[in-house]
């Protein structure tokens, strides 16, 4: 690993809750902080239902108490255990989730600004201002110029964040991904003689817009074999209406692990027709197109040239159009996918994550050719107390 892509101290990192699927992630980040990292994070609210982590490799893990506050829009979230966490651990460095509701975190500013040290925000971008219009956006735009830097998932996110006042040199992108490079290229069945496989892998909530998908397949002619994936709150309801429609669809119930990967490897075009869902990168991995509805930026930075195709969120015309296409173009489908495996291979997967925190960590120290937007001292610092 080169020099430049370790960071030489201590690095604390708070979340709200550390989902299970960012483990990769955080194991990969912890490999290159030579003085150790220590992640704080909590539970999530029960309607969640996030499968959270619930330990790291060469991580000093931590549990926070979240206290949930107010529901909605609304929503607010204390960690009172912060502040003890931090003079624990006493960071070098702080990254923090870059989220106004998280009302702990401007402690937690307070608690490095005396001590001369940065604080990096980790998020999606600077948001609408929320219920409060003009005045949530000032407010936001205030809250966010307080880190020396922030991290964004993506391209549009961190276009929001300049736009937000932040300084451009202090926003750094890295592409959220959940998996390590691919392994070796393996070629698509042949499609010669049998119909095209469509796969959906996630929840089954409303936000995933499967809806949509199975009445897009369903309306074309000849229709695909429509693989569903994952398991949820409208399962039942999505069952009925392939019922109804007569679509030619398999729900395979929650699916992980190697079995996970025989469907991504039989599959012949991946599709994601609603908001979230990061079971894109693992298609693209297993070099499968993939069709994606455009939601919070990070679409875009993935899904570009002949890896696949983008749709407008919602657009049940352009989902239908994008699926004839693509099944129109059969012979040109492994040949999109193997475009689509090489964007993971290089710019979407968690050792290209880790390497733009460290960049961005490495920039916030104070010394020569790094920008001088915090003041970070490695010299003279304790070790964390036992």
């Amino acid at each position: 690993m080169a020099e430049e892509r370790v960071y030489p101290g201590r690095v604390g990192l708070q979340q709200r809750v550390l989902p299970l699927y960012r483990v990769p992630f955080v194991e990969a980040l912890a490999a290159r902080c030579a003085g150790g990292l220590a992640v704080f994070a909590g539970q999530p609210r029960p309607q969640e239902v996030i499968p959270v982590a619930e330990k790291l490799e060469g991580v000093d893990y931590s549990g926070a108490r979240n206290q949930h506050l107010l529901w909605g829009a609304w929503y607010l979230c204390r960690q009172p255990d912060l502040i003890p966490w931090l003079a624990r651990w006493d960071p070098q460095v702080l990254i923090l989730e870059a989220n106004p509701r998280y009302l702990s975190n401007l402690a937690a500013l307070r608690w490095m600004r005396q001590r001369g040290r940065p604080v990096l925000g980790w998020g999606l971008g600077a948001g609408s201002g929320g219920p409060l219009g003009g005045l949530g956006r000032w407010l936001r735009s205030l809250y966010y110029r307080q880190f020396d830097a922030l991290i964004s998932y993506s391209s549009l996110g961190a276009q929001g964040y300049r736009q937000a006042g932040v300084d451009p040199r202090r926003v750094f992108v890295a592409p959220n991904a959940v998996a390590g490079p691919p392994g070796p290229y393996r070629p698509r069945p042949p499609l010669a003689g049998r119909q095209p496989r469509v796969l959906f892998v996630g929840r089954l909530q409303r936000r995933k817009r499967v809806d949509a998908l199975l009445r897009a397949c369903a309306g074309l002619q000849p229709q695909p074999e429509l693989w569903v994936v994952g398991d949820g709150p409208e399962r039942i309801a999505l069952e009925r209406l392939a019922a109804r429609l007569r679509a030619r669809a398999v729900f395979h119930g929650a699916v992980h692990g190697r079995d996970l990967d025989v469907l991504f490897e039989a599959a012949d075009l991946f599709v994601l027709p609603g908001t979230g869902g990061l079971a894109v990168q693992q298609a693209m991995a297993h070099g499968l197109p993939v069709i994606v509805a455009e939601a919070d930026g990070s679409q875009r930075d993935l899904v570009s040239g002949e890896a696949g195709w983008l749709v407008p969120p919602g657009d049940e015309a352009a989902l239908r159009e994008a699926l004839r296409a693509a099944l129109a173009e059969a012979e040109k489908l492994a040949e999109r996918g193997r475009a689509a495996r090489q964007v993971v291979a290089e710019r979407a997967n968690v050792e290209v994550m880790a390497d733009r925190f460290v960049e961005a960590m490495m920039a916030v120290m104070k010394g020569p050719g790094g920008y001088d937007g915090g003041t970070a001292r490695l010299e003279g610092s304790h070790s964390p107390h036992p």
